[in-house]
């Protein structure tokens, strides 16, 4: 009786530590996605703010859009995006997972791709995608 009931607790500890870890890798998941949004908002904010006393949104791709809001444009304007936003060595704004953004822009708006956890940009066919995609 004493085996079956030392087993049983021992099988509680082990489920217990599974439970724990799977919540807590939801908590970090969520917490990055929570700053990812948060700094797409800011981002779209910027961006619009840029828009508005330039004409126009940045030209060319995540690099140049950076440097654009931080004042390398023909008007000398720069635009604070939020929080320090992270940049990777190349100058780009990059999600919490560490890559680098996509940044499309149109006449009517901006979408903003992020490769998500998986750090791999998929495409809709792939079961396990990830990305994440903001347009304002």
């Amino acid at each position: 009786m004493k085996k079956i009931l030392v087993g049983v607790g021992f099988l509680t500890v082990i489920f217990g530590i599974i439970y724990a870890s799977s919540a807590w890798k939801t908590l970090r998941a969520n917490a990055k996605t929570a700053q990812f949004n948060e700094d797409v908002e800011n981002l779209f904010v910027g961006l619009q703010k840029y828009k508005e006393r330039v004409g126009e949104y940045p030209k060319g791709g995540n690099a140049q859009v950076a440097k654009a809001l931080q004042g390398d444009n023909a008007k000398n304007v720069i635009i604070l995006v939020g929080r320090k936003t992270e940049l990777n060595e190349k100058g780009e704004y990059v999600d919490p997972w560490g890559t680098p953004l996509r940044i499309y822009f149109s006449d009517v708006g901006v979408l903003i791709r992020s490769a998500g956890p998986n750090r791999r940009f998929d495409d809709s066919t792939v079961m396990e995608a990830d990305d994440f995609l903001r347009s304002n």
